[in-house]
């Protein structure tokens, strides 16, 4: 069953409108992820993680573990991702970290458009690519790179207790967190799932820069 064409031209429609602010600290490293939108199918199976009729073709977003032996974020929720190579466009480059990550090789006509840079506390700025990636998706993700992947019905981040906003040591911001069945992914990759909810689905365009990130994600 093909997932909903009108979902992805509503979601393509509002990022066109969306007015993209980028960021370009000059210490950091540049990056940038896939946000992947396809059918659930098999993936999306986490403790209390709610199954409904039409789970199995209800659309999703395709997230990773990270594999536990990496340097950066080891174990960490993510979305395929990495810095950019040489004179990469984040496109070019959240393309390319798809097809190495998890095996999934889709062409710069998938991309549906961009959501704001976030500057992370481990020294990135991070852009989001927000991609199409339709019905019956097949990943094969890299072991040295990918613990495990999954595909997390856009409905659970519609949940009306995401996103959880934590204090912070200090005065700072408060550090966002989008639950998830009975887990929760917390900053960054919480802030641009909430940003993703927020200006793809339901069409407002919320700013997530200035959220907190927890210490642990500080590496």
């Amino acid at each position: 069953m093909e997932l909903d064409r009108q979902l992805r031209e509503r979601m393509a429609a509002r990022l066109r409108a969306f007015s993209v602010r980028t960021a370009a600290p000059a210490a950091a490293r540049r990056a940038a992820v896939a946000v992947l939108v396809a059918e659930v199918g098999h993936g999306a199976e986490l403790p209390g993680l709610p199954r409904h009729a039409d789970w199995q073709t209800s659309a999703a977003l395709v997230l990773t573990r990270r594999a536990a032996h990496l340097r950066n974020h080891p174990g960490q929720w993510a979305f395929p991702g990495g810095r950019l190579d040489g004179r990469e466009t984040a496109t070019e480059a959240a393309l390319r970290e798809m097809r190495e990550e998890i095996g999934v090789d889709l062409p710069p006509t998938a991309v549906l458009g961009q959501l704001d840079d976030f500057v992370t506390r481990s020294g990135f700025v991070i852009t989001p690519v927000v991609i199409w990636g339709g019905s019956d998706l097949a990943v094969k993700p890299d072991p040295a790179e990918v613990a495990s992947v999954h595909r997390i019905p856009l409905t659970e981040f519609l949940r009306e207790d995401a996103p959880r906003l934590d204090p912070a040591d200090g005065e700072g911001h408060p550090i966002l967190r989008m639950p998830v069945g009975d887990d929760h992914i917390a900053a960054p990759t919480a802030a641009l799932i909430y940003q993703f909810r927020e200006v793809c689905l339901l069409g407002r365009a919320t700013r997530v820069a200035h959220f907190e990130q927890p210490a642990f994600a500080w590496r």
